[in-house]
């Protein structure tokens, strides 16, 4: 079976993502938005064409700070549907700006968002993408447990051998409290 650790490690484009981001606990908010924002603009697409836009993204969705996406309005809505350096999909957009507030809530009924992902470890991959599709907006299962693996809530995506593996694990990321 081949996976992201065969042909990301030296890659250009997807290395420095392996290398220092895939798999890593993550717990800041603008994070854990921008990680949401990431896959959930994938979907449909491959991973190599967001890593790719990923700065315009940062730019075009204010630097992924919840509290200015989650206040975007109409005409928001409107340049970032006419922003050549995202992908233009109307419920991706959309998703980012509702996905916002949901997040800007969290930190009321549970102090932020890591708070409430660590409020519903553990569980299992289809428990969370019930959990996922219930809270948020376009988090369907490949979107939930790629966001989650990429956060370290769902076991390692690296191969065993794979020199970020020990990095990893050296963290103890969620996932490990139920290994």
């Amino acid at each position: 079976m081949t996976t992201y650790c065969d042909f990301a490690i030296g890659s250009v484009i997807h290395g420095p993502y392996h290398d220092r981001e895939y798999g890593f606990p993550l717990e800041d908010e603008t994070g854990l938005f921008e990680r949401l924002l990431l896959e959930i603009n994938q979907a449909g697409l491959n991973w190599e064409l967001i890593l790719k836009k990923r700065e315009g993204l940062r730019a075009a969705y204010s630097g992924f700070d919840v509290d200015t996406v989650a206040d975007y309005g109409e005409k928001d809505r409107i340049r970032l549907l006419g922003d050549s350096r995202i992908i233009r999909n109307k419920l991706k957009v959309n998703a980012a700006i509702v996905n916002a507030q949901v997040i800007r809530g969290m930190r009321e009924s549970h102090g932020g968002f890591s708070h409430w992902l660590r409020a519903h470890h553990p569980l299992a991959k289809d428990e969370w993408v019930k959990l996922f599709k219930k809270t948020f907006k376009f988090t369907g299962g490949e979107i939930t447990g790629e966001f989650l693996m990429s956060i370290g809530y769902l076991p390692s995506p690296h191969r065993k051998d794979c020199p970020v593996y020990k990095e990893i694990v050296s963290l103890n990321p969620p996932w490990m409290e139920v290994e």
